[in-house]
This record gives C-alpha cells, sequence and structure tokens, in this order.
C-alpha cells in the first residue's frame, strides 16, 4: 500500500487512495477525490452510495435523468502494479477510458526505451516505486476520458468507489 501512496504522490494525485479494487475482473487501486458539497447532500438526504448495476440501464432512459444521483467523488487515477512494462497495456486496458492510468513498476526494473515509447503513445504513465522509497515518474499519464466520453459502467463505477471510500475511518471522522 505505502508503494501505491508513493506513486500517487509522484504522480501529482492529491486525494484519497483506495486499494484493491477488482470490477469486471480489472485489480487497480483508485485515487479519489471527495466532493464534500455532493457528499455533504447526500449524507444529510439519505442517498447512500447505488453499487447494484441493473440499476444504472435504467439511467440511459430520460425519463429516470431527474433520479440519477450526482458523483460524490472524482476519479484522480488508476494505479496498476505490474512486474514489468509488457503487462501495462493489458493492465490499464478499459480504465484509459475510465481516467489516467499509470503503471507502477518495481524500483529495480530496467529502462527499455521501446517499451516506454508504447506506454506513452498510448498515454499509459508509468511509475518506478519501492516498497519503501520514495517513487520515480517515468512517464506521466494521459487523461483521454475526453476522448471515450461518460459511460455507465464509469458512473457506477463512481459509485463503489464512493461505497469504499465511506468505509474508510478518515472519512466519517471528517463528515
Amino acid at each position: 500500500m505505502q508503494q501505491l501512496q508513493h506513486a500517487a504522490r509522484a504522480l501529482g494525485w492529491d486525494g484519497q487512495l483506495i486499494p484493491d479494487v477488482e470490477v469486471l475482473g480489472a485489480k487497480f487501486a483508485a485515487v479519489v477525490r471527495i466532493r464534500q458539497d455532493v457528499h455533504q447532500w447526500r449524507s444529510r438526504n439519505g442517498w447512500a452510495p447505488e453499487l447494484n448495476p441493473a440499476w444504472f440501464r435504467s439511467w440511459s432512459e430520460p425519463t429516470t435523468h431527474d433520479h440519477v444521483p450526482v458523483p460524490a467523488v472524482d476519479l484522480l487515477g488508476a494505479l496498476v502494479p505490474v512486474a514489468h512494462p509488457r503487462f501495462a497495456l493489458r493492465a490499464c486496458g478499459t480504465l484509459l477510458t475510465l481516467a489516467p492510468c499509470a503503471v507502477v513498476l518495481p524500483s529495480n526494473q530496467p529502462y527499455r526505451p521501446l517499451r516506454m515509447l508504447e506506454l506513452d503513445y498510448y498515454g499509459v504513465g508509468a511509475v518506478n516505486a519501492a516498497p519503501g522509497g520514495p517513487a520515480e515518474l517515468v512517464i506521466p499519464p494521459e487523461d483521454r476520458t475526453a476522448e471515450f466520453g461518460s459511460s455507465l459502467f464509469g458512473r457506477w463505477l463512481l459509485e463503489v468507489l464512493y461505497s469504499r471510500l465511506l468505509e474508510l475511518p478518515q472519512l466519517t471522522e471528517n463528515a
């Protein structure tokens, strides 16, 4: 977890780290920022995170647009630990459509220009990070979410991350 915190800091992602997120076969850590005004409103009005993905399909119906909750978190980025850069594109895959994605490589990973060029081309970031030490930004990730637009999956993921964030003790102390 400390390695992921160092990586998020190296990327300049100032938010709350949510480790061990697992959705649709993707395993990653998310860095989110709570939208305090929305969180407080949703708390006051009893609008808990909606975790049922079937409920989100109804959001595509125009008659239900006024029943869609405003997201209480912003997804700053996704971190995916990988053992080698050759696994990076597969690891970030779908995540690139939702937020900037960066792979976290072991700090002893040798620099391979062609592999890093491929990551840079697709907008995948790379960070070398040791478990106990500082992280080094190798390639900054690109935010390509505008190219893909919003999706019901992405909106559902924000609800999942909001739910996970509510489980953290720091949030309940500050709410």
